[in-house]
């Protein structure tokens, strides 16, 4: 699917939400009344995908078949109303395990949203997203609080899926920055920290991929990703970008939008 054709112009849709497949909060069929009313033209679900690993937040491999039916009676239920579409946030763990995988490739989904998530540890993939105090915990317990070897293997996870490719858009793709900056202070302003997410837009770039700008955290924290400060390159470069809530409830499912459309079109016309 084309997704920037699909939507054609229009900023009526969500290709990014949770359900009851991995860490949402309510069942898909509740989003879609919720989508209608709030005037979408189309909507994406994206459970986050199954992994060889143990967690709790992943869809796990033998619900996807289920998976899959529930959004094609939904489709067929609400065909007249809204378009509704098949998806998953795709973890990257290695060269063995992401968006390019042959299982991946071989479901039939509408999209895929390539994310990472799970940074590499002596004790095995360590999901570091989630609240700070976990990602605190974390560090202590599994990366002797090296925070320079999480963000540094973060942003290189993230640079060998985006060139290992087989998907159509990036989630979130500085999300580490957020607990790293509660970590460190100020650590986004680290040369080092810029080089990494300067390399990885250059990838980004090379790649022809559609960047997420992921609203999600708009209302809590005051900040999107990714982080408004690497906009204007994006869109200088001729990136396309989509604005997604990320909801992991009907409540939020334009959640932080219209700020971020309007970050879009702010920085839009001082560049062209």
């Amino acid at each position: 699917m084309d997704i920037l054709q699909e939507i054609n112009g229009s900023r009526r849709y969500n290709f990014h939400s949770h359900t009851q497949f991995c860490d949402g909060r309510a069942a898909m069929e509740a989003f879609v009344p919720a989508a209608v009313a709030a005037g979408f033209t189309h909507y994406g679900f994206s459970p986050h995908s199954p992994v060889p690993i143990v967690s709790p937040c992943n869809m796990h491999r033998d619900k996807v078949d289920v998976y899959l039916a529930e959004v094609g009676r939904l489709q067929r239920l609400w065909s007249d109303r809204i378009n509704l579409y098949a998806s998953m946030e795709i973890d990257y763990l290695d060269e063995s395990w992401g968006p390019s995988n042959e299982y991946f490739q071989s479901l039939p989904l509408d999209y895929r949203i390539g994310s990472v998530h799970f940074i590499p540890s002596a004790d095995g993939p360590i999901d570091i997203d989630g609240r700070f105090e976990s990602f605190a915990r974390k560090m202590k317990e599994h990366f002797d609080d090296d925070i320079r070897y999480v963000v540094d293997t973060f942003f290189s996870q993230s640079v060998a899926m985006v060139e290992a490719g087989g998907f159509d858009i990036i989630g979130h793709f500085d999300k580490v920055g957020h607990n790293a900056s509660h970590y460190l202070p100020g650590i986004e302003n680290l040369a080092w920290y810029k080089k990494n997410a300067d390399d990885l837009i250059d990838c980004i770039v090379a790649s022809g991929i559609i960047v997420e700008l992921n609203t999600k955290a708009m209302k809590d924290h005051g900040r999107v990703f990714p982080s408004e400060r690497y906009l204007p390159r994006l869109i200088s470069a001729g990136v396309p970008v989509i604005v997604n809530s990320d909801a992991h409830v009907p409540a939020l499912i334009d959640a932080g939008r219209t700020d971020g459309f309007a970050m879009l079109d702010k920085i839009s016309a001082h560049t062209t």
